[in-house]
């Protein structure tokens, strides 16, 4: 099954942000998607991502389970139809194909703000959360650090991960051009999570002063403060804190919005108020916009921004490609040596049985000295022996002819009826 890789994604390069945020997933919405698919689904490894741009399954099977993936999405997230999205997801059935894309999505080469740094921390808590379901097999394992390999080379060898380009930076980039005529405008950041601590902190760097951060956990928000020099907005005064604000970021994690037109249209307002929503699902009704003075921009409003950080990651992408595929090599190398790491054991099982049934006949005659060293030296020769074989079979790997190199054996050594253990299997 090493080659069976596939994957099932749904992202902003095909369904639009309403799309998105209803078959997006939640932490704990995840971790019982993986008990759901681990019990209805034939596969050796599954890991579920789910970010604000992109919601994707990658599993390790024999079957192509792409139907069955969307209908077990549906029942998790309670969408009775979910069928009619079908033609949202792009379906990577062809091994190579999946491991290329979960690479190139991992290194931020598919990200919408292209080399975006939170991905790859996404990408890890979505690994953990497949190991602490028992849904991550050595194949997954490889993969996956084999990944974060990839990534620290992309981070000292190329210029792709530096500067601030990510969506948290361009949401302040959007932020600079809105605020442009307003002297020390009053920021206001709700939602503390990653992308929500990531504006604060490139807010900080710029050099606002006048923001505010409210969260529902305090702890969060004093940490946060602290580290930014910011004042914290207890969560309950969230709405005169909006009267004062000519921006509000929204970065709450929940079902349904939470700023809603009710709740902003008793505010009186009677300069520009900017939403600007981060949130999948949307925390912000976008019919805001319908109160004169507000405007509401959501994640998928916000666009790259051509600073020289961001160029210079987009000039880095042939030499961040080219690591990548190295990486790739390496790792279907060790794929295709597991497909032959059973043989290899069985040969070596055989040759030991033939080798201790050899001893046994003539080890009666001999003193423990000549034992010891007649057990050395067949070892050895063991040893030699199997060399060249198992040299053979993993060049053929590389060449893609292992299969007639097995069948030999097999056939040499009626290695079929040789047993091998499980530990074997997947050394």
């Amino acid at each position: 099954m090493l080659q069976n890789f596939k994957a099932i994604s749904l992202s902003y390069k095909k369904a639009p942000l309403d799309i998105r945020e209803l078959i997006a997933l939640d932490e704990s919405s995840c971790r019982l998607f993986l008990q759901t698919l681990k019990g209805f689904i034939q596969a050796s490894d599954i890991l579920v991502l789910s970010t604000c741009n992109r919601t994707e399954v990658y599993y390790n099977s024999d079957n192509d389970y792409s139907q069955e993936i969307v209908k077990l999405l549906g029942i998790t997230k309670g969408i009775e139809n979910i069928s009619q999205y079908f033609d949202y997801f792009t379906i990577l059935s062809g091994h190579d194909d999946a491991v290329q894309h979960l690479f190139d999505v991992s290194m931020g080469l598919e990200s919408q703000v292209v080399g975006d740094m939170q991905i790859s921390n996404q990408v890890k808590t979505a690994y953990q959360w497949s190991a602490d379901n028992e849904t991550a097999g050595p194949f997954l394992h490889r993969l996956m650090h084999t990944i974060f390999f990839t990534n620290k080379r992309v981070v000292q060898e190329t210029s792709f991960r530096d500067g601030a380009a990510s969506t948290s930076y361009a949401a302040i980039e959007l932020i600079e051009e809105l605020t442009a005529d307003i002297a020390d405008p009053s920021i206001l950041v709700v939602g503390l999570g990653e992308i929500g601590a990531d504006v604060c902190r490139n807010l900080k760097d710029l050099g606002f002063k006048n923001v505010k951060i409210s969260n529902r956990t305090k702890a969060k928000a004093q940490a946060l403060a602290e580290e930014c020099h910011m004042e914290i907005l207890p969560f309950e005064e969230i709405v005169p804190g909006m009267k004062e604000a000519d921006v509000i970021i929204s970065s709450i994690a929940r079902e349904t919005p939470f700023f809603t037109k009710e709740m902003v249209k008793r505010l009186n307002i009677l300069t520009y108020k900017f939403f600007i929503d981060l949130s999948v699902p949307r925390s912000v009704e976008s019919d805001l916009e319908s109160i004169p003075g507000v405007l509401v921009y959501n994640i998928d409003a916000i666009q790259n921004k051509a600073s020289e950080a961001l160029q210079r990651r987009i000039n880095s992408v042939p030499k961040v490609k080219e690591i990548v595929a190295e990486s790739i090599d390496q790792f279907n190398d060790w794929s295709k040596e597991m497909m032959v790491s059973p043989t290899i054991h069985r040969l070596k099982s055989a040759l030991e049985t033939i080798r201790q049934e050899e001893i046994a006949r003539y080890v009666k005659k001999l003193g423990p000295k000549e034992t010891k060293l007649v057990d050395s030296i067949t070892k050895s020769m063991m040893q030699k022996i199997i060399k060249l074989p198992v040299l053979q079979l993993k060049a053929a790997c590389k060449r893609g002819e292992a299969e007639t190199l097995i069948d030999l054996l097999n056939d040499l050594f009626n290695l079929e009826n040789q047993p091998v253990s499980e530990d074997q299997k997947t050394e």
